[in-house]
């Protein structure tokens, strides 16, 4: 694998002007299993239809930083990883930054600002018995690499994951 670039960035919306507007920070974790027949997968995770921001579409596993409770950015993509998907990770390096707002209550927004890495699985089997509620999460399924752009990603996901493709060795 060749060394890790250095982050990109991306600046996707903008708040409304005057609309409050609250920071916080996530991490996303790309992370990807090879197997010899069916070549490298990426672990993807879909939300379910009761999320109020992207019903039904497919991201990878990650989320928001808990400022008092994560010791450290690596202590904190562990953790939602398995939260999320109950998998324990080795985490790399960042290759992309980026941004997004939403809502958060009538007339205020969130800006979130987020860093994609890439990790090392250090186990394999999916487990649902860590997720909170407010994940949203239906499922999570192991993608081959050629077929997850194909999916209905969240639209702030796809600029990210095109540059995960174009520096995974596997993509090309």
């Amino acid at each position: 694998m060749p060394a890790p670039a250095a982050p990109t960035a991306i600046t996707a919306l903008t708040a409304p002007p005057g609309a409050p507007v609250r920071l916080e920070f996530a991490q996303k974790a790309f992370i990807v299993a090879g197997d010899p027949a069916a070549g490298d997968r990426l672990l993807m995770v879909r939300k379910s239809t009761t999320d109020p921001h992207h019903p039904g579409r497919w991201e990878v596993p990650g989320g928001r930083l808990h400022v008092a409770g994560d010791l450290d950015l690596d202590d904190h993509i562990r953790r939602e990883v398995w939260e999320e998907v109950g998998l324990k990770i080795d985490p790399g390096p960042p290759f992309h930054l980026w941004q997004w707002f939403m809502p958060d209550g009538p007339g205020e927004q969130v800006r979130v600002v987020a860093a994609a890495r890439t990790c090392r699985p250090l186990t394999l089997d999916v487990s649902l018995e860590h997720r909170v509620a407010d994940d949203h999460l239906d499922e999570s399924a192991w993608v081959p690499l050629g077929r997850a752009s194909s999916l209905d990603l969240i639209p702030s996901l796809r600029p990210v994951l095109r540059e995960f493709l174009r520096l995974h060795p596997a993509a090309r």
